[in-house]
């Protein structure tokens, strides 16, 4: 799928969502994050952020962080980490991050999902390198929406989907022993797969 598709239609969407409000009271689709920790089940915001929302489900419904290359690897809490600008996440994906195709960057300010207590994510480095790595927020961070500090570029992250369930399993993680961030033993994402 073209880059110029994509931004149709994010447009197209952007547009449909400031005509109907963004309902977020909706039912969502929702999947299910299995690890040895426990479960977190969250709710993905497919018509608000139809490319990053579309492609996390691509991947769900393809299987392909179903492997035992798909783990939670980076913990950043309070204390391990300088600067002004200080965030509280937990992030994961493929082990491998270059097998999937980047996507258009879909920012807070057109989509109006922004980063609250248990948001869902993707990580990136430029715009528009997003592909299968995401974050869970611990906390709101408002710092990671258009317009934030935490990214020079000021565009902030893509965020796509909220946890419902499981926000003590994403705290437990976080605690972890790391080293610089990276944990000395990343936690197995056993599966990912939507709920009925």
């Amino acid at each position: 799928m073209s880059r110029s598709y994509l931004k149709i239609i994010a447009c197209v969407s952007i547009s449909f969502c400031a005509a109907t409000a963004c309902n977020f009271g909706t039912r969502q689709p929702r999947v299910i994050f299995e690890t040895p920790e426990g479960a977190i089940t969250a709710e993905i915001y497919l018509e608000q952020a139809p490319v990053t929302a579309g492609n996390f489900l691509k991947l769900v419904d393809e299987g392909v962080y179903n492997t035992n290359r798909t783990i939670f690897y980076r913990v950043v809490r309070m204390d391990n980490q300088s600067g002004d600008v200080k965030i509280e996440v937990i992030q994961g994906g493929l082990s491998d991050r270059t097998a999937v195709e980047p996507i258009f960057h879909e920012t807070t300010e057109q989509t109006g999902i922004t980063h609250l207590d248990g948001t869902l994510s993707m990580a990136r480095s430029k715009p528009g390198t997003a592909s299968s790595e995401f974050f869970i927020c611990i906390g709101d961070q408002p710092e990671l929406n258009f317009g934030g500090r935490r990214n020079p570029d000021g565009v902030g992250f893509a965020a796509f989907g909220r946890v419902v369930d499981g926000m003590d399993v994403v705290r437990k993680i976080q605690q972890q022993k790391d080293k610089d961030q990276y944990l000395i033993e990343p936690v197995p994402i056993v599966s990912i797969r939507r709920l009925p």
